[in-house]
């Protein structure tokens, strides 16, 4: 999100107070925060002692130049802008204030209109870069948990999470896959009463439904072939805490059942035992299905669903969160620039670009992945479009053509949306509003 005129602050840099105090009067009825110096040194000590988005500096001064200070700002302020201003204007003296660190070259005299779209082209640029670099205003407050965000959308999601962390309410986390359900749900346990206690992640999903029972509810010695011991399942492991019930559109109806009384009575047994042990548990749930179709279908209990559901959190998809993808991009790059001991590489125009343009079927996850390849294979500290993946750079699609079948066209388009999803048949489908089989007829599959 971009910061607004009043919080951009200017520093006007001008031997001449005649100037100085022209150019204050002008910005300042524009909406900036204004300080001036009439030298280097004074300059210098501004921005020791102040935050500065954008320096305002005349060339020919006392003693050092506004190139002098233009490199004094390159090597210890990376983040302000910097204008230079002229009354000896020429094109080697505006090549090297460029080549030097500045932005923009105005020659004097100039327009107010002219210093207006200068200030304005400047700090955008600025602030775009800012969000890149990760120094944007986005949401710190549950950062910790690796939900970092700047999106409307996303802050929505955070004043719930503030709300329902301390209340005793079951919660259902919906959204696309990877788009950070377990990451909300760490984050309200972590922010309740209960944050010294366990937090059990289940994936429902990743387990056998024949094992899940037992991995849920443990098991007595001898229950069945291989039981050795008596073991305490997920919901005695999460007692006094929460557990996380991941992918819960994937039990079965039996299951749910089981499940069902556990939500009711707060008890569970065992496999192979007959008495029930109570658990004081909060449970938090996530699905990237529509459950509310599922009950309509029966595949989903009704009664259960209601259950889970008394608070709904829902996760935008990243497509949806343009505001977060340059905040998650540099967060992910400097991540793994850690990991392998190397400078953090920055991002071209263009990559951005290419980071803002692309759907992102994957979510989160997907551009975490993206980043992380970034980062390993490049070879300088500047990502471009030539690095990404060959789905996600441009490339000159073939001439439709007007003597193609429209079933021609369909199968054309279903392939490159295919393609833009690795293959995956499922999101392919998702994205094209048809089930998996009428993907597969359409492509001619069995």
């Amino acid at each position: 999100m971009s910061k607004s005129k009043k919080d951009n602050s200017i520093l006007i840099v001008d031997d001449s107070h005649d100037l100085l105090e022209i150019m204050h009067r002008q910005l300042t009825t524009k909406g900036y925060a204004i300080f001036t110096a009439t030298g280097v040194l004074e300059a210098i000590k501004v921005l020791e002692s102040t935050s500065i988005d954008l320096v305002i500096t005349d060339w020919k001064m006392p003693k050092y130049s506004g190139l002098d200070l233009i490199r004094h700002i390159r090597e210890n302020y990376s983040e302000t802008r910097i204008i230079m201003i002229t009354g000896f204007a020429t094109i080697e003296g505006a090549v090297e204030s460029i080549k030097t660190g500045a932005e923009e070259y105005l020659a004097k005299p100039f327009t107010d209109d002219e210093l207006f779209i200068s200030v304005e082209k400047v700090l955008a640029n600025k602030n775009k870069k800012t969000v890149l670099n990760g120094n944007g205003k986005y949401s710190e407050i549950y950062a910790g948990y690796g939900l970092l965000a700047n999106s409307d959308s996303m802050n929505d999601v955070f004043r719930t999470i503030k709300k329902v962390a301390s209340s005793f309410a079951n919660i259902l986390i919906t959204g696309e896959s990877g788009t950070g359900k377990e990451l909300v749900a760490r984050a309200i346990h972590y922010s309740s009463n209960r944050s010294t206690a366990p937090f059990v992640p289940v994936n429902c999903g990743g387990i056998p439904e024949t094992l899940l029972e037992s991995e849920l509810f443990g098991y007595v010695k001898g229950a069945f072939t291989g039981a050795r011991e008596t073991r305490a399942g997920f919901f005695q492991t999460a007692d006094g805490g929460t557990i996380f019930l991941d992918e819960i559109s994937e039990t079965s109806n039996a299951m749910q059942v089981k499940l069902l009384r556990v939500l009711q009575e707060k008890e569970v047994c065992m496999v192979g035992a007959n008495r029930q042990i109570k658990v004081d548990i909060r449970i938090l749930a996530a699905t990237n299905k529509d459950l509310s179709e599922s009950v309509k279908t029966g595949a989903f209990r009704e009664d259960l669903f209601f259950r889970l559901n008394v608070i709904n959190i829902n996760l935008p998809p990243l497509r949806e969160r343009e505001g977060d993808i340059l905040i998650l991009a540099n967060h992910f790059a400097q991540k793994y620039a850690k990991e392998c001991g190397r400078v953090t590489p920055h991002f071209s125009e263009k990559a951005m670009d290419t980071l803002l343009n692309y759907s992102w079927p994957g979510n989160v996850r997907e551009l975490q992945n993206v980043i992380q390849r970034l980062v390993l294979l490049s070879e300088g500290d500047i990502i471009d479009v030539p690095d990404f993946p060959s789905l996600m750079r441009y490339s000159i699609k073939k001439e439709l053509g007007i003597n193609k079948t429209l079933k021609q066209v369909e199968t054309e388009y279903i392939r490159t949306v295919l393609e833009s999803v690795n293959g995956n048949k499922s999101a392919a489908a998702k994205i094209l509003g048809i089930d998996r089989k009428t993907l597969r007829d359409n492509l001619g599959e069995e």
